[in-house]
């Protein structure tokens, strides 16, 4: 125990965000680390530092070595390592490792990982508990062949493999149902209905096991076909102390993966829940548990039975739900635990346990970049237009989720969890059917209108599904095609510009290629004659000024390089141009009375649509042409932006503009308000500059 200054998350995206934004408000240094493949990944920028991982493994593999995670803690000096969920999340050799580095592990102690991390310790534990358990067996056995090098022997060991599985599944009868022994999330899970199905999916189950927890230990549990998925959130101080945050309802699944989460359950009652609840920390005290956990339960639709699955001995993806109906932040919580917090006490965010209360329903769904039509498979590519929803009730946990963004195909297809609140069921559906409908991604497929379906079908509502509803439920994929209007829009015009407008076919287009627009030549190794800039300083102001209204002759200001081409082409003229030119004015036209060339729209432009500098922009033209004013555009108290700004922040401003080489302020407002213009006009006058 101790005060964690510095954390290093060992995980990506999503979560390795979500844990970054609690550590900083702790006043943690966060450091994140990242794969080859995910050097572009937003959660990397998040942290204060990040380090590549890994490097030469494959995109896994990478965030699945604890030498090289360890070598990144040390060498960054960090106090704890929080393993966010998945990966080594689970892994007690993570865990011990940490600890025998001097670490802090942001998680049970390894012994208890290993018993609960492993799903049939974790049901022997359950049944010491008292807690019921579903019929299941033990590790199913691994047979090793004679000899590695023959297909004979490897090929007999895997018969025997599999007849010995095949007498375990029959000893508690099919369907069964496939499991890891060492993760969750619905790796390695298969429904299993006969010897046949075991034979093709067991070793298939073993290699996903392998790759995603590093271990491909499996077992088997008994199949309830009408079966709800709900799950207790417990948390543990490490003073003995255990509290629950009630219950949430998991049943919308595909293929074992949660698609929509909810809390509370809205199937059970006060006296279900209770018992459930009772179950989970039962379970949770006599494995001495501590931080954050999930004890999950299948709930028997047609008897109202409840049995143990297992436990998650970390943060769950669906955590969000019930941090937003108790108000308790999961993740800071567990930084408090590590850092040896006592549950009720001024500096823990958890109180005890008869002091947490539910406060309305909440239900998250995970976006992802899959596509429902063609059997959820995940699309990759750039997001050309990202737009989220917002709102009060409304809560976005993203990972690399933006226009521009670059989704890979080497990690999971999450994109953002949208979570909802309302003081009911209903209202919570309601206003994440809002949400849902504001989102706008365009450049790869998501599974967007998929999940509408799902919060808006009467059965979700109504808390009547079971966790075969999706496969169930074939309306959920009729989907309306999407209109598109914008990005429609938007190809139409970059056709046209491309490719012309088929009205003009077969019309003579001018030759143009022989047209040369090069600016005068003139030396530059030849100082330019003086010019208006030079009386000014040799008068000043106001001097100049006089100077001016005795002057008979007209005085001409040039404005390509500020209105004019603002009103021929959006002001879309860049800093290279106007420097090719600029020597010219200076040694052709020293008689010009000014160049206006800056201020206006074209500060904002150069900024946000140019990528430009605007301040380099009047740098290089102050160089370029030294013998003439330069004059710019001033707003009043909009200064060069579209709002208006405090009197302080527009002094400075022109102190600024005037010290980066402006002689002229033309300052402007639309009413001619003169009284709108003073504190503009001051700050002119008082930089010494001339001021129209």
């Amino acid at each position: 125990m101790g005060r964690i200054r510095t954390l290093l998350v060992a995980n990506r995206s999503e979560i390795a965000i979500r844990v970054m934004r609690a550590a900083t408000e702790l006043g943690m240094r966060t450091v994140a680390i990242y794969s080859h493949e995910d050097r572009f990944a937003l959660h990397r920028f998040k942290a204060d530092e990040s380090y590549q991982v890994g490097a030469g493994r494959k995109p896994l593999q990478a965030y699945l070595d604890i030498e090289d995670i360890l070598r990144i803690a040390r060498q960054t000096e960090v106090d704890a390592i929080h393993p966010g969920y998945g990966f080594l999340s689970e892994n007690p050799n993570f865990a011990s490792a940490c600890r025998d580095a001097g670490i802090q592990f942001v998680g049970p102690d390894p012994v208890v990982l290993t018993t609960l991390g492993n799903k049939v310790a974790a049901r022997d534990a359950a049944e010491r508990a008292g807690v019921p358990v579903m019929p299941a067996t033990g590790p199913l056995p691994k047979v090793a062949p004679a000899s590695r090098n023959d297909p004979a022997a490897a090929s007999a060991a895997h018969a025997q493999e599999i007849a010995a599985a095949a007498e375990l599944a029959r000893s508690i009868g099919y369907p069964v149902m496939m499991k890891a022994s060492w993760g969750g999330g619905g790796r390695g899970m298969r429904v299993i209905n006969n010897d046949d199905d075991l034979a093709t999916l067991l070793p298939v189950a073993r290699r996903e096991a392998a790759a995603a927890f590093g271990n491909d230990e499996l077992y088997l549990e008994k199949l309830v076909r009408q079966a709800r998925h709900v799950e207790v959130q417990i948390l543990g101080d490490l003073h003995g102390n255990l509290v629950h945050l009630y219950e949430r309802d998991c049943s919308v699944q595909r293929r074992n993966q949660k698609v929509v989460e909810r809390a509370p359950a809205p199937y059970l009652s006060e006296d279900q829940r209770a018992r459930l609840c009772n179950a989970a920390l039962a379970l949770a005290r006599t494995v001495n548990y501590t931080h954050a956990g999930t004890v999950e339960f299948l709930l028997d639709a047609d008897t109202d039975e409840f049995y143990f699955i297992e436990v998650n001995p970390r943060i769950q993806v669906e955590h969000t739900v019930t941090e937003e109906i108790t108000g308790i932040d999961i993740v800071q919580s567990q930084l408090r635990i590590t850092e040896g917090a006592r549950f009720g006490d001024e500096d823990c965010p958890v109180p005890v346990q008869e002091n947490i209360s539910r406060y309305g329903h909440a239900l998250q769904c995970r976006l992802t970049t899959e596509d429902p039509e063609n059997d959820f498979r995940p699309d990759y590519g750039r997001i050309t237009a990202y737009r989220s929803a917002a709102g009060f009730g409304l809560r976005l946990d993203g990972g690399t989720a933006y226009s521009g963004a670059i989704i890979t195909p080497y990690y999971d297809s999450l994109l953002v969890k949208v979570t909802a609140w309302g003081p009911t069921p209903q209202a919570a559906i309601n206003r994440m059917d809002r949400g849902l409908r504001e989102f706008r991604v365009r450049g790869v497929t998501t599974n967007l209108q998929f999940v509408e379906n799902v919060i808006k079908h009467p059965s979700f509502a109504d808390g009547r599904i079971t966790t075969r509803f999706i496969d169930e439920t074939p309306e959920l994929f009729q989907f309306s095609r999407r209109r598109d209007r914008a990005t429609r829009l938007l190809q139409y015009i970059g056709d046209i510009v491309v490719n012309g407008h088929p009205d003009m076919a077969g019309r003579k287009v001018p030759d143009l290629h022989n047209v040369q627009f090069a600016p005068p030549a003139v030396d530059t190794t030849v100082e330019p004659p003086s010019g208006s800039r030079q009386r000014l300083k040799e008068l000043g102001a106001e001097k100049f000024a006089q100077w001016m209204l005795d002057h008979k002759p007209v005085l001409l200001t040039d404005t390509s390089m500020r209105d004019a081409h603002q009103s021929l082409f959006a002001t879309r003229m860049r800093t290279f141009d106007m420097y090719r030119v600029a020597p010219a004015y200076a040694r052709l036209l020293p008689g010009l009375f000014s160049m206006e060339c800056w201020g206006g729209a074209t500060f904002d432009v150069a900024l946000r649509f140019l990528k430009e500098d605007p301040w380099q922009r009047l740098e290089r033209l102050r160089t370029a042409m030294p013998n003439l004013l330069l004059q710019m555009l001033l707003r009043g108290s909009n200064a060069v932006g579209y709002t208006n700004y405090s009197d302080n922040v527009v002094r400075y401003f022109v102190r600024e503009a005037a010290a980066g080489g402006i002689d002229l302020f033309r300052v402007f407002d639309s009413l001619n308000w003169v009284r709108n213009m003073r504190v503009a006009i001051d700050a002119v006058l008082e930089s010494g500059a001339l001021c129209e």
